[in-house]
């Protein structure tokens, strides 16, 4: 079998090197898209705030929201983003999920 032709449960588990990197980043990629969301649909639709004046909330400045907002997400460490959720006025709950080896 190719290394091309492996089924994998995400794209994080075939670009990856490790399972333990790939749980990494599919932790940080499930943050960030919760807390783009929240800042997309709170702070810039809801209550109409600039992106100048969400990053200012924020605590960031304009060009770091914009990336935030851009999705990359190799610039946010899962502190980073939990640290941005909080001052978002958001909280998180972690449900660990045990695989068993087949």
């Amino acid at each position: 079998m190719s290394e091309f032709s492996q089924p994998f449960a995400s794209v994080w588990d075939a670009i990856e090197e490790t399972p333990e990197e790939a749980e990494h980043m599919k932790l940080r990629a499930a943050l960030m898209r919760t807390i783009t969301q929240h800042v997309r649909d709170e702070l810039l639709q809801r209550q109409g705030l600039s992106q100048s004046d969400a990053a200012q909330r924020l605590g960031m400045t304009q060009p770091r929201l914009s990336d935030l907002l851009r999705g990359k997400i190799g610039l946010f460490s899962i502190d980073a983003l939990v640290g941005i959720g909080a001052k978002a006025g958001m909280r998180f709950e972690i449900t660990p999920i045990t695989h068993h080896a087949a």
